[in-house]
């Protein structure tokens, strides 16, 4: 998630584990604590551009590193404080903003590996990576609880109804994904596609508008599902399946072709212009809800220069052109109407 909702998750975790005993101070560490495990993200310039993939939500996001950085941490501070406060209430405070960003962030479309040092990277696909709808009635309840004086009884009952809202919305969406996975197969016959090894999961900003990926022989299928009214087949967008250029290429240290396939299970495509084979990973979806089909590409992926079949150079593909041409208007009228 979203640097804002992980320190939001984070204080509200510690002001339930320490908010009577400390305060505020209870709060301000633990949105610290939230955020540590997102500075993984300054690692992925050491290394290889399709490396740096598996690094971020990498060991920082696991078990095992909330398990060491917890108390840790929590000794460091508990020494700051001068022993004013229990060791294990800084141990746990630690421990519980640390270990439930992973948590959530396994909700999201990439996933983390959590139990580290197993390579499988978990992940629900059952939320975005920001969502309004998630994180400000999340905020809304956190600040009124660090508004009211911690005496009162009410302060934890307001944080801990920010805390089972945000259970709640996580829990919307799973079974709101599984409704729409159930459903998926019908939604395809309609345009006669006999989908297969569907993947499901939120659109930008929203847990009202789904995205639905799914193959056959020859291609890729998304097709698109609101809450608000049927599925509409004629918004159907079909990508041809190009995957035997990937595993000709020549590496000229690892095969990152087959780290490619691992990290987008599959769900890819290739194209090649000039030197430059792209290869784009289609579970992160197309530019074409969001800008009313201005642009049709999809939304991220790789490019590798080639010369003689050997790749030379690797660089990533990001939408930086996207929030440019994005048209919120006509994207919140798909979310909500036809």
């Amino acid at each position: 998630m979203d640097s804002l909702t992980q320190i939001v998750l984070g204080a509200a975790v510690a002001e339930a584990v320490a908010g009577r005993k400390m305060g505020a101070k209870a709060a301000m560490w633990g949105a610290i604590a939230g955020t540590i495990p997102d500075l993984d993200v300054f690692l992925g310039r050491f290394f290889h551009p399709i490396d740096a993939a598996l690094v971020h939500r990498g060991f920082s996001h696991s078990l095992v590193f909330a398990l060491i950085a917890g108390p840790v941490l929590g000794w460091l501070v508990h020494r700051l404080y001068k022993n004013r406060y229990e060791l294990k209430t800084w141990v746990w405070l630690f421990f519980l903003s640390i270990v439930t960003h992973p948590i959530l962030d396994i909700f999201t479309n990439y996933g983390t590996e959590f139990f580290w040092p197993f390579s499988l990277r978990i992940t629900f696909n059952t939320v975005f990576v920001i969502d309004p709808l998630y994180t400000l009635p999340f905020m809304f309840f956190l600040l009124v609880a660090l508004f009211t004086k911690r005496e009162k009884l009410s302060r934890k009952r307001w944080n801990m109804a920010g805390i089972y809202y945000s259970s709640a919305y996580l829990l919307w969406g799973v079974i709101v994904k599984l409704v729409i996975l159930n459903n998926s197969s019908s939604y395809f016959e309609q345009a006669n596609i006999k989908a297969k090894n569907t993947f499901v999961t939120p659109m930008p900003l929203t847990s009202f508008y789904w995205m639905i990926l799914t193959e056959d022989d020859q291609n890729f299928y998304y097709g698109y599902k609101s809450l608000f009214y049927p599925f509409q087949k004629n918004d159907i967008e079909t990508i041809k399946k190009e995957k035997e250029a990937l595993f000709d290429l020549k590496w000229p240290d690892k095969n990152y072709s087959r780290t490619l396939n691992f990290i987008s299970k599959g769900y890819y495509t290739t194209r090649k212009s000039g030197d430059t084979l792209y290869y784009y990973d289609l579970r992160f979806g197309t530019t074409t809800n969001m800008t009313n089909g201005e642009l049709n590409y999809p939304l991220m992926g790789y490019g590798m220069v080639i010369d003689n079949g050997a790749v030379q150079k690797t660089f990533s593909i990001r939408p930086s052109e996207l929030m440019k041409r994005v048209n919120f208007g006509e994207y919140v009228n798909k979310v909500f109407k036809k």
